[in-house]
């Protein structure tokens, strides 16, 4: 299924999570009735085609009506009317009556990703998040009740873990997305940019994670019984490379297994021996 994605521009999302950056494409009000539709408008001019799978996301929850207006919904949808499948992100804690309003506007089916980023005990709730495993899993339960689909963002080596944790929970998180009823689990390797994860890396509490820890996670994640698809989000790559010289056949196995859903061969690499 071809897919595009629509990065829409609009007010900050209400939480501070304390790994993300998407604050710094915001505005410091909300956008007028229209804007949005707008926006989406705009993009599909210059995509130079009607792809069968879209992706509407804005720098945090689709379903905060401070950052999507309800009343912009019915114009949404008839703007991606032609797509078999679209896809928003939200906050657990905002999956709701919002979210039935949008399906049921749609031609084609809802999917709702949310960021679970992890199950540590420790760790999500310092992660600031404002959410616990039982209202990831309520949420979920909702949006199964009504056969809206759900996909899973889990980080990969979050602050506060070191590698060897890293990889543990990360399968772990990937585990409890799906025993959630996900059918997508997209890993997403902790990067820094936001001045937070700075302070933590200076203090000795975070470090990106090596990309044989990513590479480890997918594979695992996509052995989990009754799992689904398990994605690998490839921006920044080269910031988790300890070598240039292995790093694009790496990346093009990476984008390989997120294509097919198959385990390729491992990239031996006899510079940095990193299997």
């Amino acid at each position: 299924m071809n897919s595009a994605v629509i990065l829409l521009t609009n007010k900050e999302c209400p939480w501070r999570c304390l790994m993300c950056d998407l604050w710094k494409n915001t505005l410091t009000q909300s956008v007028p009735l229209g804007a949005i539709p707008q926006q989406i408008e705009y993009a599909l001019a210059r995509l130079g085609g009607k792809p069968e799978q879209i992706k509407l996301y804005n720098s945090g929850s689709f379903f905060d009506p401070a950052a999507i207006p309800t009343e912009d919904y019915p114009a949404i949808a008839r703007s991606v009317s032609f797509a078999k499948h679209v896809i928003v992100e939200s906050h657990p804690r905002l999956i709701g009556e919002k979210a039935l309003r949008l399906r049921d506007l749609l031609a084609g089916s809802l999917e709702v990703a949310m960021g679970l980023e992890t199950v540590h005990p420790d760790v999500l709730p310092r992660l600031n998040k404002k959410f616990d495993l039982v209202h990831f899993a309520g949420a979920a339960d909702f949006l199964r009740k009504e056969e809206i689909l759900l996909r899973a963002f889990v980080l990969v080596k979050p602050p506060f873990l070191d590698e060897v944790e890293a990889l543990e929970w990360a399968v772990k998180s990937a585990e409890f997305a799906f025993a959630c009823g996900a059918t997508v689990v997209s890993l997403i390797p902790t990067r820094g940019g936001n001045g937070s994860m700075e302070r933590l890396r200076e203090a000795g509490e975070f470090s990106p994670p090596r990309l044989s820890t990513l590479e480890k996670a997918q594979a695992l994640a996509l052995k989990l019984p009754g799992g689904g698809r398990v994605f690998v989000d490839t921006w920044d790559l080269e910031k988790l490379s300890r070598c240039p010289g292995c790093l694009e056949q790496r990346r093009q196995r990476i984008e390989g297994i997120n294509l097919s859903q198959q385990i390729l061969p491992t990239i031996h690499c006899g510079v940095c021996a990193v299997v």
